[in-house]
C-alpha cells in the first residue's frame, strides 16, 4: 500500500462525515478501508476519503445507497483521460449513456433544491417583514408613551 494512511477520526474530519456515518457506509458496501492497524482501528487512503466526500456532495440530493454505490463503480469505469480503445465504443457508449442519466437526474434534483430554496427565502424575508413592523410599533408606542 502507498500514500498516507489516516484514522477514520482524520476521514471524519476532512469528509464532514460523522464515524457512525463512515462506519455506516463501511457496513452497507459503499467504501471499505485499505487496510487496519495492528490494534484493529481502520485506516484510510486518499481514494476513500475522495469517495467518502463524493457520496456527502450527493446525500442532498437525495439518492438512494444503490445510486450511490452505482454512481461510484461508474466513476471508477471513467478512463484516467485516455480516451476508450474503438474496440471498446459500445462501452464507452454505455458509460456515457449511465453517467448521463444520473447527471440529468442530479441537475433535476438541483433544480428542486433551488426551488425549495427560493421558497424558504421568501418565508424567512416574509418573517423579517412582520418583525421590522412589530419592532417599528413598538418603538412608536414607546415614543408616544414618553409624550
Amino acid at each position: 500500500m502507498t500514500g498516507r494512511l489516516m484514522q477514520i477520526g482524520e476521514v471524519s474530519e476532512r469528509t464532514g462525515l460523522s464515524l457512525r456515518t463512515i462506519r455506516h457506509y463501511e457496513d452497507v458496501g459503499v467504501v471499505a478501508p485499505s487496510e487496519r492497524s495492528a490494534g484493529g482501528f481502520r485506516l484510510y487512503t486518499e481514494a476513500e476519503v475522495r469517495r467518502l466526500a463524493l457520496v456527502r456532495r450527493m446525500r442532498p440530493l437525495g439518492f438512494c445507497l444503490e445510486d450511490v454505490r452505482a454512481v461510484l463503480e461508474l466513476l471508477e469505469q471513467l478512463p484516467g483521460g485516455a480516451p476508450l480503445p474503438a474496440s471498446d465504443e459500445q462501452a464507452h457508449e454505455e458509460l456515457v449513456a449511465r453517467l448521463r442519466k444520473y447527471w440529468v437526474e442530479a441537475d433535476a434534483r438541483c433544480e428542486d433544491l433551488r426551488r425549495q430554496l427560493a421558497e424558504a427565502e421568501d418565508f424567512a424575508r416574509s418573517l423579517h417583514g412582520h418583525l421590522a413592523r412589530l419592532v417599528e410599533a413598538g418603538s412608536a408606542a414607546d415614543t408616544e408613551a414618553v409624550r
